[in-house]
C-alpha cells in the first residue's frame, strides 16, 4: 500500500474540484499554524499528516510522536507553508488524527484494563473497520498497544460459522491444511464439543465465540482434561464491552478481540489554528 496514495483520496473525497473558498478569499501567502490536541490521550496520525502536508510542500515539525501520552492543549505539529494548502489539507487531517486517536485512546484504555488481572493476555482488532480506512484503523489499535488480528481476508485463515454452515468443522481444517503448512488455522466456535473438535483437527487458535464466562471456564477445563490446552492458542469475542472486559480477561485465554475498538470509534478532539508566529 503507498500510504499517499490513500491519502489523496481523502483529498480528493473533500475537495474533487479544489477549495472554492480559499481560492476565492485567500491571497498566495504563506503563513504558521499549529495542531492542537483539545484532550488528553494517546495520539495516533501524525505520521500519515506529515506525508499529506508535506506532499503540499508545508513544512511539518514534529512536537509530539504517534504513541505519545499527551495532554490537553499540547501542540503536536508545528507547520508552514502555503495557507491554501494548508487549508485543503485542514480537515481531512483533522479527520486522520481524529479517528486513530480515539482507536489509539481506547485500545490503550482497554489493554491497561486486560493487563491489570491477566498481563499474558492480549486485546485486538477485527474486521469491523471503515471501509477505505481499514489499514488505518488497524495502526491505531497498534499504536494504542493491541494486536490488528487480520489485516484483510488474504492475511490469515479464520473458518467461521458461515463457512461451517457450508462444511464440516473436521472437513474444513483437513482442507486448509492440504493447501498451506505455513498459515496458522483458527476456527470460530460456539460450544465446547466443536472447540475439542477443533483442536483434535489441528487448529492453532480457537475462538470462542458469543461465550458466557462458565462456558468459557467449562472449555477449557475440557481440553485441559484432553491435554490439549498448552497447544492451543484461546481467543474471545463477541459481545464483550467495557464493563465485562476485566471479568473475561480474568480467565485462562490468550487473546480478546473487540469490535467496538473500530466499529464505535468516538472521535479525538484536535484543531488547527493559523498564528501570526510560531510559539510553542
Amino acid at each position: 500500500m503507498v500510504v499517499l496514495d490513500y491519502l489523496l483520496r481523502f483529498i480528493e473525497d473533500d475537495a474533487p474540484f479544489g477549495d472554492v473558498t480559499s481560492a476565492a478569499v485567500i491571497p498566495d501567502i504563506t503563513c504558521n499554524a499549529v495542531i492542537r490536541a483539545e484532550q488528553a490521550g494517546i495520539i495516533a496520525g501524525l505520521q500519515e499528516v506529515s506525508i499529506l502536508f508535506s506532499h503540499f510542500g508545508v513544512s511539518v515539525k514534529h512536537l509530539a510522536k504517534d504513541g505519545d501520552v499527551i495532554c490537553q492543549n499540547d501542540i503536536l505539529l508545528l507547520l508552514f507553508g502555503d495557507a491554501k494548502k494548508i487549508l485543503l489539507a485542514e480537515r481531512t487531517a483533522l479527520n486522520i488524527i481524529g479517528r486513530m486517536s480515539g482507536i489509539a485512546t481506547q485500545t490503550r484504555k482497554m489493554a491497561d484494563i486486560v493487563s491489570s488481572v491477566n498481563p499474558h493476555c492480549r486485546i485486538a482488532a477485527t474486521r469491523k473497520t471503515c471501509p477505505g480506512f481499514q489499514v488505518f484503523d488497524k495502526k491505531a489499535v497498534q499504536v494504542g498497544g493491541g494486536d490488528p488480528h487480520r489485516m484483510n481476508l488474504s492475511d490469515g485463515i479464520l473458518i467461521k460459522d458461515n463457512h461451517l454452515a457450508l462444511v464440516p468443522l473436521r472437513s474444513a481444517i483437513q482442507a486448509v491444511k492440504k493447501v498451506s503448512a505455513y498459515k496458522k488455522i483458527e476456527v470460530e466456535v460456539e460450544t465446547s464439543d466443536d472447540a475439542l473438535i477443533a483442536a483434535t483437527a489441528g487448529a492453532d487458535i480457537i475462538m470462542l465465540d458469543n461465550m458466557s464466562p462458565d462456558q468459557i471456564t467449562q472449555t477449557i477445563a475440557l481440553l485441559t482434561r484432553e491435554g490439549l490446552r498448552d497447544h492451543i492458542f484461546i481467543e474471545l469475542s463477541g459481545g464483550i464491552n467495557e464493563s465485562s472486559l476485566i471479568t473475561y480477561a480474568a480467565l485462562d485465554v490468550d487473546m480478546i478481540s473487540l469490535g467496538f475498538l473500530t466499529h464505535s470509534v468516538r472521535n479525538f478532539s484536535v484543531n488547527l489554528e493559523i498564528i501570526p508566529e510560531i510559539n510553542p
